[in-house]
């Protein structure tokens, strides 16, 4: 049985109270809605060892940010999900939807050892950042010298060997904004960043929707370069080509997922729990150390051999450049329309 099945499974039973025995009926239900990435991983190291502390049950739904923000709102006057876990953005719309609660920070023993930018992340106390990614640039060192800054990528010799992302995916916004610092764009739409990608749209191979579409491309040496996602950087690796990470003079892009109690939540006690539970140095590290998510408490330590594949370390958390989650909400259709009409000429 796969596991969104099995979830799935879990999920109805739990909404219908078709339980298999009395015991597992008198057991309280956290509902917890997040993304599918690595879910046999989460089980492992939160919902597992959460259920044997708190003796309750956890069941999980998945789905993409806007799939499941439009769940919540549907249900909105009675909330099957508890806890939601979103990007920084997605977060922010749900929030402006009247879907989130704030959060009483104070209930949170481990809120103090998460790193500042990861506290408060969207405004109105609706949120806290349990993991980042950061955006660099990834480069064949057989082929490439170097690539110190994010203007390297409109160099002559980048012609034919370059991939950027593209605008509708999580990385296209994050790129966005490099370019537009590297060119030294004024605005919060990016305008700049946008004219200059759109100018060397002739040089990208691809504008890549995934992450498994930057491996194949490096893989078969259609290209030499490419701004890449930190959690991409391992599987990247295992190719076994002269790759090289590199953080450019103007810093990394960076994204940032947060976790908010739905509105109206029947089990918010439960919520607050396994928020302070996921944001614990044990956690945290569990997940950091099997390349699962990259930490945001302060007090992980990884060894070399993991730091490499995470977005960790004091230069390495210096460099991040968020968008803000506001900035984002604001211009996306604006983007995605300059992008369409742009690529398309």
């Amino acid at each position: 049985m796969t596991l969104s099945l099995t979830l799935s499974l879990t999920f109805s039973a739990g909404l219908f109270g078709l339980t298999a025995t009395p015991a597992h009926a008198e057991k309280r239900t956290l509902v917890l809605s997040a993304y599918p990435i690595a879910q046999p991983l989460f089980a492992k190291y939160v919902y597992t060892p959460f259920k044997e502390k708190c003796g309750c049950e956890i069941v999980v739904e998945t789905g993409n940010n806007a799939d499941r923000i439009a769940k919540l709102d549907a249900r909105r006057d009675n909330p099957v999900v508890d806890l939601v876990l979103l990007s920084d953005f997605g977060m922010l719309e749900a929030a402006r939807k009247g879907l989130i609660q704030p959060l009483d920070y104070a209930k949170l023993k481990n809120y103090g050892q998460v790193y500042n930018f990861a506290k408060n992340p969207i405004g109105g106390n609706f949120a806290v950042g349990y993991t980042i990614y950061s955006v660099g640039l990834v480069y064949r060192t057989d082929k490439i010298k170097s690539l110190a800054s994010w203007k390297d990528l409109w160099r002559a010799d980048m012609k034919g060997h370059l991939s950027l992302p593209d605008v509708s995916t999580t990385q296209g916004p994050l790129t966005l904004q490099m370019a537009d610092i590297a060119w030294n764009g004024k605005g919060d739409d990016f305008a700049t960043g946008m004219q200059k990608i759109l100018e060397i749209k002739n040089n990208v191979v691809t504008f890549s929707k995934n992450s498994a579409q930057l491996s194949s491309l490096f893989a078969q040496d259609e290209i030499w370069a490419a701004p890449v996602a930190r959690f991409t950087w391992a599987q990247l690796a295992k190719t076994g080509l002269p790759l090289k990470w590199t953080i450019p003079t103007e810093g990394q892009a960076a994204g940032m997922n947060v976790m908010g109690i739905v509105n109206k939540s029947k089990n918010a006690d439960l919520a607050y729990q396994l928020i302070d539970f996921w944001l614990s140095k044990e956690v945290q590290t569990a997940l950091a150390m099997d390349l699962v998510d990259s930490p945001v408490n302060t007090q992980v330590v990884l060894p070399k051999d993991k730091a490499e594949f995470n977005t960790y370390g004091a230069d390495h958390i210096a460099s991040l450049k968020f968008v803000k989650p506001e900035t984002l909400l604001k211009h996306r259709s604006s983007w995605m329309e300059q992008w369409n009409k742009g690529i398309s000429k």
